[in-house]
């Protein structure tokens, strides 16, 4: 039976996910807010911000306060969208294209038949999931990501939602920074722990 690998990455503590689910959720997260919502310390939530900030997943942002005071520091999930976008995420995104082009140079028969721009979203999804501890096997017929075994296959059942939400969302982003007609759909519903299946799909105009 395939065994589970440890993650890295993104969501490699259920602490760091609990914060992007917050910022997904909905931007503009103070330091205050998640350390409510967490428990966590102030200073174990700023760490874990600064990863997710380095990693291309958070965004800060200055306050812009009309009366007298510091203004806070607000963090949003970079999603890739005009306006939430992360630089860190996009030097990602232009260096997998660059890796992908290599390779498909060495490997012709590599090529994907979706196109230059779906290609090089798949090109940074891949990259995306492997710093995060999978081995995902792309399916460009059925648009899907085999992502067996999850490394999440460990987890206690009642985080597995939110872990795979989590995560959906992160592919969403990194899918939307790369630009292109993909998105990430749903994930599977699995019959073991360890199987994960996540379901692309083309926008309308694409298709």
């Amino acid at each position: 039976m395939a065994i589970a690998r440890p993650t890295c990455g993104p969501i490699s503590t259920y602490s760091r996910v609990q914060i992007l689910h917050l910022v997904q959720s909905r931007p503009h997260r103070t330091i205050g807010e998640l350390c409510e919502v967490t428990g966590l310390h102030a200073n174990t939530v700023r760490e874990h911000l600064q990863r997710l900030i380095e990693g291309g997943y958070v965004i800060p942002a200055i306050e812009r306060r009309a009366t007298r005071g510091r203004p806070r520091t607000l963090y949003s999930a970079a999603t890739g969208a005009p306006g939430a976008s992360s630089p860190v995420a996009r030097d990602k995104v232009t260096a997998a294209a660059r890796r992908g082009d290599l390779m498909r140079r060495m490997v012709p028969a590599a090529a994907s038949d979706l196109g230059r721009e779906a290609t090089y979203q798949l090109d940074a999804l891949i990259e995306h999931l492997e710093e995060s501890g999978f081995e995902p096997v792309i399916d460009d017929d059925r648009l899907t990501v085999d992502l067996t075994p999850c490394p999440h296959a460990a987890a206690r059942p009642e985080d597995r939602p939110v872990l795979c939400r989590v995560h959906l969302s992160l592919m969403q982003g990194v899918l939307t920074e790369a630009g292109g007609p993909l998105v990430a759909d749903s994930v599977h519903e699995p019959t073991m722990p360890q199987e994960c299946t996540v379901q692309l799909r083309l926008t309308d105009t694409a298709a």
